[in-house]
């Protein structure tokens, strides 16, 4: 139990210092991620990364960069506690000995077990954070008001709310106060506690290999840092670059699934484009080719990078101060 402690410690300490400095790449990831394909002869919303962070700059100021925090504030604690305990115990059945340093391999074992526990947290925290509300939305354009209109879909919750609105049409978009009021509506109009767990088998698809992939990468470069398996006299500079590199690494192997997971989360409920998972990918596979499986990718590959390494240094700093 003394372990589980310092693990759930260290993994809080760890995902605040994530959530910090990568919270502002992931809402420009989820904006680029949710706007509609443009109709023909219009230009899409946003030209890319940078444009989506002046547009969010100059409509909502720097707040507008920290949009849907609250959600993952109030369950990183659990979230990350969750992610590197499992990780610590699945360390604990894989080790031959008391003690023993893990083999990459079993690195990437103990990654996949945390991953799938770590997936019915995020599912529903993602939701919350990114995803559409269909029921509560304003349209006062006569033009738009009772039409089926192709690529305008309802309003956003929280970080994606703007990612849609049209500059050329009058769309009063319902806005939420807050994850509450965003989990207070999916509870009540959109399929009760289920509706929250929406996106479960993409954001499995996700987890398992990323995980798996994230630190089991972290372990080789650690290892290839120190020249041999004891990383424990490592550097901060070393973990840093070690975990950085091990979060590129997460979504290189998995972004595809991470878009699909983001569109059938915004999908609306009520009237559904997609039917499933594989349904998604062929539809924007057949759209918008592979560059569609790849919308937001720069951000996402952007934010990584400081992100985890900030994770793995608070962690490792954390956990090696409880001894």
């Amino acid at each position: 139990m003394g372990d589980v402690a310092k693990d759930l410690t260290a993994g809080t300490v760890g995902g605040a210092a994530q959530l910090i400095v990568g919270h502002p790449f992931d809402t420009i990831k989820v904006k680029l991620q949710s706007q509609p394909v443009p109709l023909p002869g219009q230009a899409p919303k946003y030209a890319g990364a940078v444009d989506a962070v002046k547009q969010t700059l100059s409509a909502e100021g720097p707040r507008g960069l920290y949009k849907g925090m609250g959600a993952p504030l109030a369950t990183v604690a659990a979230f990350n506690a969750v992610l590197f305990t499992v990780r610590g115990q699945m360390e604990g059945l894989l080790r031959s000995q008391p003690g023993a340093p893990l083999t990459v391999n079993q690195q990437v074992v103990a990654g996949a077990g945390a991953g799938v526990a770590v997936s019915f947290l995020a599912c529903p925290t993602e939701l919350i954070k990114c995803s559409f509300c269909p029921t509560c939305h304003v349209l006062n354009s006569s033009k738009l008001q009772n039409k089926n209109v192709p690529g305008f879909p309802s309003p956003l919750r929280l970080q994606a709310q703007s990612a849609l609105a049209s500059s050329d049409s009058a769309v009063v978009a319902v806005k939420y106060g807050g994850p509450m009021d965003v989990t207070r509506h999916v509870l009540k109009s959109e399929g009760g506690v289920r509706g929250l767990f929406k996106g479960l088998v993409p954001t499995m698809a996700r987890e398992i290999p990323g995980n798996a992939a994230l630190f089991g990468v972290y372990e080789l470069l650690k290892q290839s840092f120190a020249g041999g398996e004891d990383t424990s006299q490592l550097g901060g500079g070393s973990l840093m670059v070690a975990g950085g590199l091990a979060g590129a690494f997460f979504w290189l192997s998995v972004y595809p699934t991470d878009v699909v997971k983001s569109v059938i989360q915004v999908d609306d409920y009520k009237n559904p484009k997609f039917s499933g998972s594989i349904d998604a990918f062929r539809k924007i596979l057949a759209s918008e080719g592979i560059k569609g499986l790849y919308k937001g990718f720069g951000p996402a590959m952007a934010r990584s990078v400081p992100a985890n390494a900030a994770c793995f240094l608070a962690y490792e700093v954390t956990r090696s101060s409880m001894g």
